[in-house]
């Protein structure tokens, strides 16, 4: 079970989140729109000393040139595309990119013809994220029915997003699919936005490992 904690922004909160048993990832998010935007050089040095998993930047309709040099500031591990990039982007970006650099496309599903989306994206990416629709672009804080997941037929493996909260334990417990990789948690972690709560995030990631290791 992969745990991805997105939306981190400041250098003394992202090390008490990385010191956190379980965390397999750190995401930060490079889309001026949003509140957790970062463009920081203390971020930069600070992700650095995150040895337990990978850095993950989330980008919307970026260049490829953007991305490239986003990725060597911060030392990304994990690029996430979050926008309208085309499987064509993908395959320029992954021409440019490290081949150690492994790619999460993020997709809106509020019902079963959604899904149909990713078609064009298979073998392009290491992992699909499937998140709550929204008006504009990034995370809603709202949870989608999971259950159009079952009708997901798709060969790469994916990450839940999308209102994941210390209340979705047992929603989670219940849900099942063999090309479920993993969870994303952001806003339902926060004391604001960008700051996470790490007492909330302990408790939580101790009990979902227990249950999906």
């Amino acid at each position: 079970m992969i745990v991805k904690v997105c939306g981190l922004k400041d250098p003394a909160n992202i090390r008490e989140v990385a010191a956190i048993p379980g965390i397999d990832l750190l995401g930060l998010i490079f889309y001026e729109k949003s509140p957790r935007y970062v463009d920081s050089p203390q971020v930069a040095e600070t992700v650095k000393t995150f040895k337990n998993g990978g850095i993950t930047g989330v980008f919307v309709n970026k260049t490829a040139d953007e991305v490239v040099q986003k990725c060597v500031v911060y030392h990304l591990d994990y690029i996430q595309l979050h926008g309208n990039e085309s499987p064509e982007y993908i395959i320029s970006l992954k021409n440019i990119l490290p081949e150690r650099i492994k790619i999460i496309k993020a997709f809106s599903i509020k019902a079963e013809e959604d899904l149909s989306a990713t078609s064009g994206y298979e073998g392009l990416c290491d992992f699909f994220l499937f998140d709550t629709p929204t008006t504009g672009f990034g995370g809603s804080g709202r949870t989608f029915d999971w259950r159009i997941l079952q009708y997901y037929c798709g060969s790469t493996p994916f990450l839940l997003s999308g209102g994941i909260g210390p209340d979705s334990l047992e929603s989670l417990h219940n849900f099942h699919h063999n090309l479920w990789a993993g969870i994303d948690l952001n806003s339902r972690f926060e004391v604001a936005p960008g700051i996470k709560n790490i007492q909330l995030l302990t408790n939580f990631i101790q009990q979902i490992k227990s249950k999906h290791l």
